[in-house]
């Protein structure tokens, strides 16, 4: 692997910032600072008061600067608790992005290596459509990153009072394509939209509807929301 993601990566990532940034905002309000503990064999989480059921999505060399996906790690035998890094290779697969393919990436070219492993597991968390992600340390300088799989978090709503700061935090985390974020966004919730020149014109579950505008630059450059009779 070279030191920059490949496009196709970024923008599958892309397609799920929005969301994905707004879900794991939920997630965290949801679980406590509190110490934990995981049985891998039960695919079982527990911090503080709360248990859940995870699935390894992948680990992070600190010092080799390298990621391994859970699916294929020898040590987790390609069981149930890679479920999930499965379906994330097959989908990588189904679609050719390499990052989801290769067992191991180097990522010590990166500028910031932890910050490309971050966005591994945020885009794995996407691609799995799960509830969040965890990582926590494994031992010297190894990082572990659980997917979260429990019906029991939160689900973050599409709020049409809240969308704009929704929409502007989740576009600035990648910057490839905003439009890409924006839209898959509302594609992840299931929302009609449609595309007309520069404007995304969105009718919303609540009977408002949004027209988000974008700049020559691809950039949001105006977020409207109406009330429709």
């Amino acid at each position: 692997m070279t030191n920059e993601f490949s496009d196709q990566f970024l923008l599958e990532a892309e397609r799920h910032s929005v969301w994905g940034a707004a879900q794991l905002e939920a997630f965290m309000e949801f679980l406590p600072q509190a110490p934990w503990s995981a049985d891998l064999s039960t695919c079982s989480y527990q911090q503080g008061e709360v248990q859940l059921r995870v699935g390894v999505l992948g680990t992070f060399d600190m010092e080799q600067g390298s990621w391994l996906w859970g699916w294929a790690n020898p040590g987790l035998g390609g069981g149930e608790v890679v479920a999930l890094s499965a379906a994330v290779a097959r989908y990588g697969q189904n679609h050719q992005i390499p990052e989801f393919i290769a067992e191991e990436i180097d990522l010590s070219g990166f500028d910031d290596p932890r910050r490309a492993a971050e966005m591994l597991a945020f885009s794995g968390m996407g691609v799995a459509n799960a509830l969040g992600y965890i990582g926590q340390p494994a031992g010297p300088g190894t990082q572990v990153y659980f997917l979260v799989d429990d019906a029991k978090v939160p689900i973050a709503p599409l709020d049409p009072v809240a969308l704009p700061r929704v929409l502007m935090a989740g576009v600035s985390l990648i910057g490839r394509s905003p439009k890409q974020a924006v839209m898959g966004y509302f594609e992840h919730h299931e929302v009609p939209q449609r595309v007309e020149d520069n404007r995304l014109f969105v009718d919303l579950p609540t009977g408002n509807a949004a027209v988000v505008s974008f700049d020559s630059m691809g950039r949001i450059g105006n977020i409207q929301l109406t009330a429709t009779s």
